[in-house]
């Protein structure tokens, strides 16, 4: 046992007695283990990535589209067995990838359950970034292709919708290792990742010049990685009695970040903005796990 400073909190708790920001105790939670069809196309492909939603989170963004895993908990227990198991079953179902979306709390489970059990198919790392240095160190040679967000470069931002200070300094730094451990993108014939960085930038409403200014720092420094710019925002949660963000993209918005997109030359893809639609959120009912 060892006091909890996996993320960017810090909080040197020890989890079995106390429940630091994430709100999760030492034992595992999960909500859904399930083939995903919604990924990028290299994660989904053909027979979708196998994604496992970890209940818990060290952001809780005023507007998680799952705030009912992230801010609010929801999830059965398990054991770290039985999460080595669902990484067999996913695998025996066909999945693409491990997709363990949301892990950072749970870091040393997740090493524990591949100690037990490492599928022959990649492992991704489905993170908001704000890592600690020591958390992401200790999972990162277990990861194949590492699927961090990065969410802001305001500060404001990210103190007003996440609760994080310092959030894009500690972002950057966490993806930029990232970066070192899996510098290049691998591809197979059939389409599907196999190693490297995608960088997913959800753009917002009232705030295409932070979204801009993302991508300028993603150009100039992780140009080894590909990007993904999303158009899916739908106000949820918290985000709803907001009035900086209680309403989806206007075309124009999303036209202006694309612009930009086009402008840098970026590499990756680029989402549809009729994905802001509720039925792409997932269905936590506990299936295969």
């Amino acid at each position: 046992m060892e006091k909890c400073n996996l993320c960017s909190r810090h909080c040197n708790i020890y989890r079995n007695s106390n429940l630091g920001f994430c709100g999760m105790s030492d034992v595992l939670k999960v909500a859904l283990a399930d083939l995903f069809f919604w990924e990028e196309p290299i994660i989904s492909g053909k027979n979708g990535s196998g994604a496992i939603f970890f209940s818990g989170c060290n952001l809780k963004c005023v507007f998680c589209q799952n705030y009912q895993i992230s801010s609010n908990n929801f999830g059965k227990e398990i054991s770290v067995t039985r999460l080595a198991q669902i990484f067999k079953e996913l695998e025996e179902k066909g999945a693409h990838n491990i997709n363990l979306v949301t892990p950072t709390h749970y870091i040393n489970q997740i090493i524990e359950a591949l100690e037990i059990y490492r599928p022959k198919i990649p492992i991704v790392y489905n993170t908001n970034s704000y890592e600690s240095t020591e958390g992401l160190q200790k999972i990162s040679k277990y990861v194949d292709i590492f699927l961090p967000d990065l969410k802001y470069y305001s500060q404001d931002l990210s103190v007003a919708l996440s609760h994080a200070p310092n959030y894009f300094d500690i972002a950057t730094k966490n993806i930029l290792q990232m970066l070192k451990s899996q510098p290049k993108v691998i591809i197979d014939k059939n389409g599907i990742m196999k190693k490297g960085v995608i960088i997913r930038h959800l753009v917002l409403p009232n705030c295409t010049d932070d979204s801009k200014k993302i991508l300028e720092w993603i150009n100039k420094n992780a140009s080894n990685a590909l990007t993904s710019v999303m158009g899916q925002y739908t106000p949820y949660f918290k985000a709803c009695e907001n009035a900086l963000i209680n309403r989806k993209l206007t075309p124009l918005e999303y036209k202006i970040v694309l612009k930009k997109v086009k402008q840098l030359k970026l590499k990756g893809f680029v989402q549809e903005l009729s994905s802001a639609d509720k039925n792409f959120i997932p269905n936590f009912n506990f299936k295969g796990v």
